[in-house]
């Protein structure tokens, strides 16, 4: 089996084209696909969120010769690699030791049941087809009903359920049942309003700007802000368990535990 034949695989289920179409309609950037390609058949994969360290080292310890990641390896187009810089070492590291890889961003986000949909549903969301921006065969951004309860109880919920200590929850106590959630970095002044417009109690994402932590908490609505990390690993581990079913190489899954 050869990196084009797992990419098909992988294609298939979470299609590039969502990426492509996004990129397009928004004027966003990404770079999805085969980043990395020795040619060798390929042994065995590990997934992990990020091409880290510590999945280049989870590879070489499983034999394993191709990295699937979520963020891109290479994400603007460099002009060198050198083992002094971080990326080139780790570019470097990968293409020394035979090791392929393939990227899915944007297309994981956007995808029906993709990163976005999975940090929706681990937060408790009932109903979430509906969303924010919306592309032919995928969509972003939620709206949606959680079990009536207690601020409190819904941030102790999103910690278990995520598995990290590392939250801020802004706002007042009292009962929450209607969310609205971004994954990753994706808080704007639009997915704020919204927000506000589908009557949500709190807003989850990562990595807010100030100005629009102001914004949420001024008009009347709590925020939890959990690592980037957070948000996104637990997604990437359920698409990964599919394609651990579809794939006919071994296929591990690596998780830089420190950045939960």
């Amino acid at each position: 089996m050869k990196l084009a034949d797992v990419y098909q695989v992988i294609d298939a289920e979470y299609p590039k084209k969502l990426s492509d179409i996004y990129v397009k309609n928004y004027g966003a950037h990404d770079n999805s696909g085969m980043l990395v390609d020795t040619g060798d058949e390929i042994r065995g994969a590990v997934f992990s969120l990020d091409l880290s360290k510590g999945a280049i080292e989870a590879a070489k310890a499983q034999g394993a010769n191709l990295i699937v990641t979520h963020h891109p390896a290479i994400f603007f187009p460099v002009s060198d690699l050198r083992v002094q810089d971080a990326l080139g070492d780790r570019i470097l590291s990968c293409i020394r030791a035979g090791i392929g890889i393939i990227s899915m961003h944007l297309n994981l986000d956007f995808a029906p049941e993709g990163i976005d949909y999975h940090l929706a549903k681990g937060l408790g969301g009932q109903d979430v087809s509906s969303t924010y921006e919306n592309i032919d065969g995928g969509g972003y951004g939620r709206v949606y009903d959680v079990p009536r309860q207690s601020f409190s109880e819904f941030c102790a919920h999103a910690a278990a359920e995520f598995r990290t200590e590392r939250l801020l929850c802004y706002g007042r106590q009292g009962e929450i049942a209607r969310v609205a959630s971004f994954c990753g970095a994706g808080i704007d002044g639009g997915a704020v309003e919204a927000a506000k417009r589908g009557g949500a109690d709190v807003i989850v994402s990562s990595d807010v700007k100030h100005n629009y932590i102001c914004d949420i908490l001024e008009s009347g609505m709590r925020l939890l802000i959990m690592t980037h990390y957070a948000s996104e690993n637990y997604g990437f581990k359920k698409i990964y368990q599919n394609l651990s079913h579809k794939l006919s190489i071994p296929v591990f899954y690596h998780e830089d535990l420190f950045m939960l």
